[in-house]
């Protein structure tokens, strides 16, 4: 199975969605699956993963609905307040949502400190306990709390979004490898390649300027616990589909014919738990 594990869908809403910024504009509108539907169709992949972008869980639940009418969306990545004291019971009230395979929260925009909170940790132990995968979204300076947080839940499955976001515009590498090695240690950390345009230049990127950052996560975390990720429509801001989808599908050619099926859809389908 080939699949996009990384993607999102939105109804446009200029409060909700106020991180979008004057330089993202492009993106300013409403993306729904009919939208993608189509460009997946064109790259030959059989679904993709509905990845949270708000904070609320009306988001899941609008997640979780578009799946239901969609039966190429395979998974969706929720969200759900991790230190909430009533998490068991917002967790019973999902449990019937057979599609609902992981969880995620905007760390990036947090104090690196807040992963390490009590209350979190243990909503963390909570999602493994039922059997839900952890995507973390963090910047480089966010790295060193990351392992520390991964170290506090050794059998919970996680995997690292967008790389950990490095400095592709300045072609800054070395400490978020050497850091990015210590999480890539842990056998239940995962990393998906994703979202690296839109750390490279936005008008002047090339596809040479991502590739020392695939090499590296291809040398560190191998084809069984690396998986693309597509980011649309957040990747329109610096490309369209097709050219993201290309990169790591020219990359992984160099791979043999299983190593590659893993990171275009097998690891995803076995991270998040599809069956179909």
């Amino acid at each position: 199975m080939r699949l996009d594990a990384h993607q999102h869908f939105w109804q446009y809403e200029k409060e909700k969605h106020s991180w979008i910024t004057d330089e993202m504009k492009v993106i300013r509108r409403d993306f729904p699956p009919g939208d993608l539907f189509p460009l997946l169709g064109e790259a030959k992949i059989d679904g993709s993963i509905a990845v949270q972008a708000d904070e609320t869980l009306r988001e899941t639940e609008y997640l979780l609905d578009l799946a239901d009418q969609n039966h190429w969306i395979k998974a969706v990545v929720g969200w759900a307040d991790l230190g909430n004291d009533q998490l068991d019971d917002v967790l019973d009230q999902l449990s019937s949502y057979k599609k609902l395979n992981g969880f995620r929260e905007v760390l990036q925009s947090k104090d690196p400190e807040y992963m390490l909170r009590k209350e979190f940790i243990r909503g963390i132990h909570k999602l493994g306990k039922r059997g839900y995968a952890y995507d973390i979204l963090i910047f480089p300076e966010h790295l060193d709390a990351s392992l520390k947080l991964v170290s506090k839940c050794p059998d919970q499955l996680f995997v690292i979004d967008h790389l950990a976001k490095p400095n592709i515009k300045d072609g800054d590498w070395k400490e978020w490898k050497k850091k990015m090695s210590l999480l890539a240690e842990r056998e239940l950390v995962h990393c998906k390649l994703s979202g690296m345009v839109t750390e490279a230049d936005l008008k002047k990127w090339k596809p040479d300027d991502l590739l020392p950052f695939l090499e590296i996560a291809l040398e560190l975390f191998g084809p069984d616990r690396l998986m693309y990720g597509s980011d649309w429509p957040v990747c329109l801001v610096a490309a369209e589909y097709e050219q993201v989808f290309d990169i790591v599908d020219r990359f992984t050619d160099s791979l043999s014919e299983g190593e590659k099926a893993r990171v275009m859809g097998e690891t995803a389908k076995e991270f998040y738990g599809i069956n179909e």
